[in-house]
């Protein structure tokens, strides 16, 4: 492996995709360590700084992953979430059996906390209003992959099953749909890039300057009411938010007039 020190590119970006290539090639697998930081800029012949840049630089875009005393690591191929917020509901508003076999959600806390801003405006009530927060984590393979979190009015939610810190055997929102019951809608979606939290770096395992993607989901019932702003989090450069949607077709060209004459 060399680099060419006479290129306008940086020698860390020429290092860095020369091991993006070899990790894709499968020189080293997912899980794999690669070799030390010396014994790398021994290998391209330059200082031990500038490897570091590189590695820091794939850790931000999410290819590798280090482990303190231990080493720098391939973290794996890039999880592909094949879903947006209206997966959850399903087709016929029924259990999504194939995200269940392929994410397993964790009930991480339930319980009453002031309401952020996003959540507060989506509510259209002021900041710091008390409301019933479910927070959740979702992880495949051994990673976390998700941190979220669904909030509800408490004067919708006190007394009912959205109080009780235990997961249900159906998605939630039919759950808040019989314990409140208003019916779900309609809804919106606002996904942004953020740098995480200092509680979501280490959650989902990222450098803190590792950009994250959130989701705002608020859903409506048939007034236009909120029932449920939705939170979640995901790291943004090991996600691929993927939806298949129809295209409308053309609409037919109108029949000419039968009065009309055409020249």
């Amino acid at each position: 492996m060399t680099i060419n020190p006479g290129a306008a590119e940086f020698p860390h970006r020429q290092i860095a995709a020369q091991l993006r290539e070899r990790i894709r090639r499968g020189d080293w697998n997912a899980g794999e360590r690669l070799p030390s930081i010396p014994a790398m800029a021994e290998m391209f012949g330059v200082a031990k700084q500038t490897v570091q840049r590189t590695v820091d630089q794939l850790r931000v875009e999410g290819i590798l992953i280090t482990k303190p005393g231990s080493g720098t690591y391939v973290r794996g191929t890039r999880r592909r979430l094949n879903r947006l917020s209206r997966g959850r509901y399903g087709a016929h508003r029924g259990y999504h059996a194939d995200l269940a076999a392929r994410y397993r959600q964790q009930l991480a806390g339930v319980g009453r906390e002031a309401a952020p801003p996003e959540v507060a405006d989506a509510f259209g009530v002021r900041d710091g209003t008390e409301m019933l927060v479910r927070r959740h984590l979702v992880r495949a393979d051994d990673a976390t992959v998700e941190v979220g979190a669904s909030w509800f009015r408490v004067t919708d939610a006190t007394g009912t099953s959205l109080e009780r810190a235990e997961s249900f055997g159906r998605p939630l929102y039919q759950e808040a749909e019989e314990a409140i019951g208003r019916r779900y809608a309609s809804a919106t979606d606002t996904i942004s890039a953020r740098q995480p939290s200092r509680e979501e770096a280490e959650i989902l395992q990222i450098r803190p300057d590792t950009p994250v993607l959130h989701l705002l989901h608020v859903a409506f019932d048939e007034t236009r009411k909120p029932i449920e702003v939705a939170q979640a989090t995901w790291p943004g450069p090991m996600t691929t938010l993927t939806e298949e949607y129809r295209i409308p077709a053309p609409a037919p060209e109108p029949d000419p007039d039968p009065g009309l004459t055409l020249a």
